[in-house]
């Protein structure tokens, strides 16, 4: 079975979210991550990770999001940090992509984030979009493990994430013909790579018309182990082996 280490199930793109987190199992998932954004989407969380047992968390705040009440949000995070079913704090990071007016708040609000998990020893789950080089520099100054959400970058780029600690989130851009995310991890060990829907978004071909949800997963374990040549069940142990080297870190509380 797999697991999805990022997607977004709320209220606000679905309308049929129990019937999705009740039918997991029936979609091979044995768990699923669902990342908060902001302090709207990670009180949902807190409350969905009570009614389902197979749905963990993270509580973040998505550097599209840092100009709401920083304070607040942190807060809040911080007061829920304890339950035994949040494992990480994501999303967070950096996204010059839509703006660069607020780069500096971004970067303020990622720093306060990364010290949290520092200090509450919990793995990380990471966007970057058009700001690599500023998330490296920052980065470099933790020593911390997580996942680097959505990855695209290049093999260059792949071995410094993985030599920081991190893994790479990879979801169904893997699938897109115009990308070029297969030849790159080809060149990486499958140990070094975690697997996500990213749902609502970016839906794995051929279903690309469709909203995206946990259960194409399974397409996007396929075309991996497509490129590293080994059958499904091979690929799923080895991913639930990856599962527990970043998330077992804060396991014991």
């Amino acid at each position: 079975m797999l697991t999805d280490t990022h997607c977004h199930i709320f209220n606000k793109d679905y309308d049929n979210i129990f019937e999705i987190l009740e039918n997991l199992k029936e979609y091979n998932l044995k768990r699923i991550i669902i990342n908060g954004c902001n302090h709207e989407t990670n009180e949902e969380v807190m409350k969905l990770i009570d009614k389902y047992d197979n749905v963990f968390g993270a509580l973040g705040i998505h550097p599209n999001d840092v100009d709401e009440d920083i304070d607040k949000n942190v807060d809040y995070i911080k007061s829920n940090l304890s339950h035994p079913k949040i494992i990480a704090i994501g999303e967070i990071g950096l996204d010059y992509y839509w703006t660069q007016d607020n780069i500096e708040n971004q970067k303020k609000c990622f720093i306060t984030l990364m010290n949290l998990a520092k200090e509450n020893k919990m793995p990380v789950i990471i966007h970057n979009r058009d700001a690599t080089d500023d998330m490296i520099d920052i980065l470099k100054e933790y020593k911390l493990k997580g996942i680097m959400h959505c990855f695209t970058g290049n093999y260059e780029t792949a071995r410094t994430y993985i030599n920081l600690g991190y893994k790479l989130g990879i979801n169904g851009i893997v699938t897109f013909k115009n990308s070029d995310l297969s030849e790159v991890i080809s060149k990486i060990e499958v140990k070094n790579i975690l697997l996500e829907t990213d749902a609502p978004y970016i839906t794995p071909e051929p279903y690309r018309k469709y909203k995206n949800e946990p259960k194409y997963l399974n397409v996007i374990a396929k075309k991996v182990a497509g490129i590293y040549k080994i059958d499904d069940q091979k690929l799923a142990e080895i991913l639930e082996q990856n599962y527990h080297d970043i998330f077992d870190i804060y396991q014991a509380k």
